[in-house]
């Protein structure tokens, strides 16, 4: 029996319509692709990082429209093009809602949140956060930061992203390293009189020699050798 007989080699690759169907698809692809375009244009287009909630689901629901009509056959290009009209039409009416009431704007969009003050964690707001100390330290190092005590206030803006506020250098506090070898170094028993900050809120103290010390902010124990060097930039 030949090997395209048992496998059926034109089905797996064009499926059960023509190979005519292949231009038809070129010709709706390009068509789509052009409507985001126009789509994106008309509602105002931000860099992907800087997208928020309510925006993504708006890039989601366009990518999901204009996917079918792309391949399938009995899937017509108008009825996308429809859809388009309809997902714009709900954005500007969102947005001009969240115009007039701050209170559905919040709802909608979110607002920052204040993840460090004053050089220490906002432990309430940081547990309220999908975000783990890897990755936000991962964020701060980016920026140059390499302990707590550099940064006077941290957001994490509606976007995802995160703003930093930094101490003058001749202002920089005894601060928990976030530097991954440094972070790493965590005791629970004190050897040796010196500035520790906690390792869960980033409370900073100057510490004596003790089998075991706890926070007075959060009253954890395990603590983290201190460090204020200022950043290099």
């Amino acid at each position: 029996m030949p090997f395209s007989a048992v496998f059926e080699l034109d089905k797996i690759l064009k499926g059960k319509e023509e190979w005519l169907f292949l231009f038809e698809i070129a010709l709706r692809t390009i068509l789509m692709f052009v409507a985001i375009l126009i789509t994106l244009a008309i509602l105002g287009k931000r860099g992907v990082k800087q997208l928020s909630v309510f925006e993504l689901v708006i890039i989601i629901s366009l990518g999901s429209a204009a996917g079918d009509p792309m391949f399938y056959k009995e899937v017509g290009v108008l009825s996308a093009f429809t859809v388009f009209i309809f997902i714009i039409i709900c954005y500007k009416l969102t947005t001009y809602l969240a115009l007039k009431s701050d209170r559905f704007e919040k709802m909608i969009e979110g607002k920052p949140i204040c993840l460090v003050k004053n050089g220490k964690f906002s432990i309430t707001n940081f547990k309220n956060e999908p975000l783990g100390y890897d990755e936000f330290f991962a964020e701060m190092r980016q920026y140059s930061v390499s302990h707590l005590g550099q940064v006077e206030i941290a957001f994490i803006e509606v976007s995802g992203e995160i703003s930093l506020y930094y101490y003058r250098d001749d202002e920089v506090k005894y601060g928990l390293p976030i530097l991954p070898h440094l972070y790493q170094e965590q005791h629970c028993q004190i050897t040796k009189e010196d500035v520790y900050s906690c390792a869960f809120c980033g409370n900073t103290e100057t510490i004596e020699e003790t089998h075991k010390h706890l926070c007075s902010v959060c009253s954890k124990d395990k603590w983290v050798k201190s460090i204020n060097s200022t950043r290099i930039t």
